[in-house]
């Protein structure tokens, strides 16, 4: 058991100003102003992945973590881009899988230095480097401080996911309440009061979201952070998810060409907006709308190239892998080396595919949509709650 016995004093210099503050609101100018700090902290009596401390300012939480856990790692950010300043040794997988596991997966930000990056990818890409580089025990002084509450509780339910998954130990110490639900700590100290508790794993609070068919220009909003292009097909049947009404994922749609079939749709484009990755909501939004396509008698196929997304597909219960990641072209079905090549399929030239990437097909069997909300869905004319 780790016991907390430690004060904290400050020299008090009785400058003109102090003297005149000590005037005004008639508060004594001590030679020294201190704290004391006592109680246990058991953190040896069970196992845990996640802790925090957690209080309002002034209250010492920063002195109490350095005398449970010591001074924080700091990391140094000096290259042309964040991908750069990762360790060395650690391989481009390793580092690609911790930037997915905090919802830093926006792959055109990983090119960029750190200064450029919002807020909020700084926020994530800080995590990335403690997930990797921090060790067994990672400890973050000042928790989701500078970023805005809703990537606060997003990057919190990242984080957490990955240190159980990978048996890590992640300390959190911020004067923010509203995280705890989202980080679901194992134990909570509060420094203020000196209470310590352990607590029991959660689910994490719910989300109202709802999906809709939206106007091309909504790809606008989504574009910049697509992680292969910007462009998108013209004739494309665009569909966004909204987390309690604001646009957080996006997919479009498209007509699939085949030689022998003509009911296949595809998603060409699945973004979420950086504020909102590491949910799984493009998931949500993809199987909503690969229950709507079956529905009305369409097969949905998804095409990711990015290795989470081949991965999320590929644990999915509603999706069933057709190709694993290779070149592959649409039209022929075929996984394939050639770049560019014009081939004739059905009487029509078609461009074969170059982009290296999976291929799955929804096929839930449960209870299907109800056909008049799939096709309202489709067509724009409703809403569906996802």
């Amino acid at each position: 058991m780790s016991r907390i016995d430690f004060t904290v004093e400050t020299t008090l210099e009785r400058t003109p100003r102090v003297k005149q503050l000590s005037g005004m609101f008639d508060v004594p100018a001590q030679e020294k102003l201190s704290h004391h700090w006592v109680g246990d902290v058991p953190l040896d009596e069970r196992e845990w992945n996640v802790g925090v401390i957690v209080g309002p300012s002034g209250a010492g939480k920063s002195s109490v973590k350095r005398q449970l856990f010591g001074e924080d790692r700091a990391f140094e950010w000096r290259s042309a881009s964040v991908i750069d300043d990762f360790d060395t040794a650690i391989s481009i997988d390793a580092i690609a899988a911790a930037c997915s596991a905090v919802g830093f997966n926006t792959i055109p930000s990983w090119m960029k230095p750190y200064g450029v990056l919002s807020t909020g990818e700084k926020f994530r890409v800080d995590l990335a480097r403690h997930l990797i580089e921090g060790g067994k025990r990672i400890v973050v002084d000042e928790f989701t401080s500078v970023v805005d509450r809703q990537v606060a509780k997003i990057g919190s339910h990242a984080v957490q996911k990955h240190v159980r998954k990978t048996g890590q130990q992640f300390v959190g110490v911020t004067c923010h309440y509203d995280v705890i639900d989202w980080l679901q700590p194992d134990w909570m100290l509060e420094p203020a009061t000196m209470t310590f508790q352990w607590r029991l794993l959660q689910r994490r609070p719910k989300l109202d979201v709802e999906v809709a068919r939206v106007g091309y220009e909504a790809w606008e909003l989504f574009a910049p952070f697509h992680y292969l292009t910007a462009e998108l097909h013209r004739s494309a049947a665009c569909y966004v998810l909204f987390v309690e009404g604001v646009p957080a994922s996006f997919a479009g749609v498209i007509h699939r060409p085949h030689s022998r079939v003509d009911d296949i749709k595809g998603v060409s484009r699945l973004v979420t907006l950086p504020d909102y990755q590491g949910l799984g909501l493009a998931m949500i939004l993809a199987d909503t709308l690969g229950a709507a396509h079956k529905a009305i008698g369409h097969r949905l196929h998804t095409y990711p190239a990015h290795p989470s997304l081949v991965r999320a597909f590929d644990r999915s219960k509603f999706w069933v892998m057709h190709k694993k990641p290779g070149v592959f072209s649409p039209t022929l079905g075929e996984t394939s080396t050639m770049r560019n090549v014009r081939r004739d399929v059905g009487g029509k030239k078609w461009t074969m595919g170059s982009r290296p990437c999976a291929v799955f097909e929804y096929q839930h069997r449960g209870e299907p949509m109800d056909v008049d909300l799939a096709r309202a869905l489709i067509s724009g004319a409703n809403t569906v709650a996802a």
